[in-house]
Formats: C-alpha cells, sequence, structure tokens
C-alpha cells in the first residue's frame, strides 16, 4: 500500500491512533481481540481484517470517505484506507459542508467541539458516553474554527445530536435535544427533539420543537396513549435532519417538496416527515403505519412494491438531482426494535437499504444481505448507519454496528469494502474487563473536487481473499 500522510497542518488528539507506520500495516493486517480488548464487544468473529479489504477501481466510484472514528479524530481517507487529511472531532457526527452553499470554500466540516457531563433526562439512551454536546462548529481545512454554536445556545450548550446542515443563506439548522415538560406525559420531563436554525453570529433565528406536532405524525388516538406513557424520555428520538433540497417533484408543482422544506425521521417511532418550512406543519409523511410484517417470516424482495414494514429508520434523505434516482428517498432501514407500539420484525432478519419513490411509496430498489450472495443477516445493524446514492449508480453504505463501509453497484456487487480500524477503547463498568468498539455512526462519500487541489490520494486495487482457504499462520511452541 502507498503510504500518504495527513497533511502537517492537520489537528487531533493522538489518543488511539495508529501511527504513520501502523497505518500501512493495518491495510492487511488483522486486528486481534484478545487479553488487550474485550471479545464480548463484538458480535462477530474476535480476529478480523480492518482497512480497506477489498477494492475494484474500475467498478468503484472513486472518491475520499470521511467519518470519525473511535480515536476522537474526523479522517478523510481515499478508497485504500489511506488517513489524508484530519479534524478533531470530541463526538461521532463529523460531516461534511457542501461548497455550493457554502461560497465556494473546500474542505470545511461540522464537528463537536466540546461535550459537557449530563444528567438524568438529558442522556440519550444507549449513548457510549455520558456527555451532551457544549459547543459545535465549523473547521476549515486547516483545523481552523470559522463558526461555533453553543454559549449563545438555550441554556448555554448546543445539545446538538446526530445531524445538522448548511442552508444556502448561510445559516446553519441543527437538530438538538430540548429537556422540559411536557402536558400528558407520564415522564416529568422528556427529552424533546428541537431544530434551531441558528445565524452566522451564533445566534438561534427559527425553531421547531417536536412535542408541539405530535397531532401531525400520524398516530392513531390510541398509540398517542401509548407515546405519552412512554418509559423512557427520549420518545421519538429524531436522529436525522436534511434539507429537501432542488428536486422534479417541485418543479412539477408539488409544494409539499419545496427545496428548503427539512425532512427528519424518528427512530423509536418508526416516521420520516417533511416539515413546511415556512408554517412548520408536517406536509408529508412516511409511516408509522405499515402493511402487517411476520416475525416468522423474511420481508419480501421483488420491486417495484408497497412500502412494507420499516423500524428503527436511519439517513432519509432525498437522493440530490444529478444523480441516479434523483428525487427518490434513500433509508437505512435497521430493522430494529421500535415503534409504538414495537413493529414486529423476521426474527433471523437483516437490514435493508430501500429506495422510496415518494409520490406512489413504492420501494424501486432496495439492498439487503441476500443482494450479495449471503443470507439476511449477514447485513445487519439495528441502530446508526446510514446510505448515499453515488454517481455511477452504485450505493455507499455505512454498516455502523459492525463498522464496516461498502459500495454496491444496482446488482448487489460489492465493489469497495473498509472496516474501522480505529477503536474506542474503554473498560465495563460492570466486570472491569477492557472494552474496544469499532462502530461508525455516519460515514459518507467525498468528491475529489471537495478538496483544495493536490490533494493526495491512490487507486490501488485490493483482491479479496478466498475465505474457505484463508488461514492465520499457526505459532510454533518449538524453542
Amino acid at each position: 500500500m502507498t503510504q500518504i500522510r495527513p497533511s502537517a497542518t492537520a489537528r487531533g488528539s493522538k489518543q488511539n491512533r495508529p501511527s504513520r507506520k501502523s497505518q500501512a500495516w493495518q491495510q492487511t493486517a488483522l486486528i486481534v481481540l484478545g487479553t488487550a480488548l474485550s471479545v464480548s464487544a463484538l458480535s462477530g468473529p474476535s480476529v478480523f481484517p480492518t482497512g480497506t479489504t477489498r477494492y475494484d477501481p474500475g467498478k468503484a466510484y472513486n472518491s475520499f470517505v470521511l467519518f470519525s472514528g473511535g480515536d476522537n479524530i474526523a479522517h478523510l481517507i481515499d478508497l485504500n484506507g489511506n488517513s489524508v487529511h484530519e479534524w478533531p472531532d470530541t463526538a461521532s457526527h463529523s460531516t461534511l459542508i457542501n461548497p455550493a452553499v457554502n461560497g465556494g470554500k473546500l474542505g470545511h466540516v461540522f464537528v463537536t467541539q466540546e461535550t459537557t457531563e449530563g444528567k438524568g433526562t438529558d442522556l440519550v439512551p444507549g449513548q457510549v458516553s455520558k456527555k451532551i454536546t457544549k459547543t459545535i462548529a465549523e473547521l476549515d481545512w486547516d483545523g481552523k474554527t470559522v463558526w461555533r454554536f453553543g454559549d449563545k445556545a438555550p441554556g448555554g450548550a448546543a445539545q446538538q445530536h446526530h445531524d445538522w446542515a448548511r442552508l444556502p443563506n448561510g445559516n446553519t439548522v441543527v437538530l438538538a435535544n430540548l429537556v422540559h415538560p411536557v402536558k400528558g406525559f407520564k415522564q416529568p420531563q422528556v427529552l424533546d427533539d428541537v431544530i434551531y436554525e441558528v445565524n452566522p453570529a451564533g445566534e438561534v433565528v427559527w425553531k421547531w420543537i417536536a412535542s408541539e406536532h405530535l397531532q401531525e405524525f400520524g398516530f392513531t388516538p390510541a398509540e398517542l396513549k401509548l407515546v405519552r406513557n412512554a418509559e423512557i424520555a427520549d420518545y421519538l428520538h429524531v436522529n436525522n435532519l436534511k434539507v429537501v433540497g432542488p428536486n422534479r417533484w417541485y418543479a412539477a408543482g408539488d409544494q409539499r417538496f419545496h427545496p428548503d422544506n427539512l425532512l427528519i425521521d424518528a427512530r423509536n417511532a418508526n416516521f420520516i416527515i417533511i416539515i413546511d418550512r415556512k408554517t412548520g406543519k408536517v406536509v408529508w409523511n412516511l409511516g408509522p403505519h405499515y402493511p402487517a410484517a411476520s416475525i416468522e417470516e423474511q420481508l419480501a424482495r421483488k420491486v417495484p412494491r408497497p412500502v412494507d414494514q420499516i423500524s428503527a429508520q436511519h439517513d432519509a434523505h432525498i437522493i440530490p438531482e444529478g444523480l441516479p434516482g434523483a428525487g427518490n428517498l434513500l433509508v437505512f432501514d435497521n430493522q430494529g426494535i421500535a415503534g409504538y407500539p414495537p413493529a414486529p420484525v423476521p426474527r433471523t432478519g437483516g437490514s435493508r437499504v430501500l429506495e422510496i419513490d415518494p409520490i406512489k411509496k413504492e420501494i424501486v430498489w432496495q439492498y439487503t444481505g441476500e443482494s450479495s450472495g449471503g443470507p439476511s443477516w449477514s447485513f445487519r445493524s439495528t441502530h446508526i448507519s446510514a446510505a448515499r446514492r453515488l454517481p455511477n449508480g452504485n450505493t455507499f453504505i455505512d454498516e455502523g454496528q459492525s463498522g464496516r463501509l461498502f459500495q454496491v453497484t444496482s446488482d448487489g456487487d460489492i465493489v469497495w469494502e473498509y472496516v474501522n480500524p480505529y477503536f474506542r477503547t474503554g473498560k465495563d463498568a460492570v466486570t472491569g474487563r477492557a472494552t474496544a468498539n469499532n462502530s461508525l455512526y455516519r460515514g459518507q462519500p467525498v468528491p475529489y473536487d471537495w478538496v483544495p487541489a493536490g490533494t493526495p490520494h491512490s487507486e490501488n486495487p485490493v483482491n479479496a481473499p478466498d475465505l474457505s482457504q484463508f488461514r492465520l499462520p499457526v505459532t510454533s511452541n518449538k524453542p
């Protein structure tokens, strides 16, 4: 593997960070999680390769990829796994900023800059650390802070979670939490979801609060009763915020898909909605009701067909103009446990990536484990994860739980694959055992022209071995 060094201007903590020499080694090395790390942290094998494990430059969409690892660094890698640039990120939500809505500035990212200790209902169930976001920031290519939000946020902390986006007007929409009492709820205070629009000075100029729109989400009276009596404060767990963007539906006169409108999805409640930016009203929805599924049978695979049971979804968005499938909805359907009441999902099922016609509400393309020749459960991530359409028709997928990023063709062929080598390590609070976690909340494909000219990258093929013959060498006990 050709070694490419990150820019000398890149910043970041070196905690758990592989050395330059070990980055090259990681390309083909096997991580052995034995005495040093807890194998109980893994649902798969305890020994597996990390870095790029498969790469066909002739069939893949060649690009960079951005993700934040367990080392609290946002890594920009090429498809050979070389970390070509880095930014510090105290959380896991690093996101590229499109130069088209940022004055043409290249290489700018959103990151979490500061966190603080959270208490009680401030905390999101299932999160790795007991911290909440205090300050978020936009960093330029050199790691300089050019915008931040936090000290002027309600309560003096951004409480951002999961997502954010730069708007064409220069403002930024931020998905955040709001802890407050809501009339009719069992919980004395709920962990509500709120969207802030923040100007360049870091001031909130518009907000939308989820609990004020409960009647618009499509719940029946019986379901609303379940929502209000939820056992957890995080009753919706909105995990995604996207700007709808220009699209063919709006061009044809459908005002629901106005480019300025906002799209969110709620993991715990199994719905995806579009919010009218001017009125704050919900103008389009998918879910929370879907055709009944069976826990004993796999979901259907033939397309097109009406949308069937989606559960605990992530990263729903309208495919941007200029890409194959533009105007359709792309979503990572985790098939996790969620819903009011909990939706039936197959016992032995896996996750899915679905492309959906938002007008007909039909699935027009999907990816499952079977698409690549495996069983359904060979592709499974019951939380986190993402999917994006690529210019050549491939789809980029983040199978978040396993820290696996990969590209598939429309026919399901895997043409690039990468396993996150940047583990977050710690200690189990109950057993005291060392722990390791290489999960990835979000990975994003990044086009070559997003970075300053001259940023290096390589495109060397990586051929996967025949797994039926792939063995580790035996260590001899002889002196």
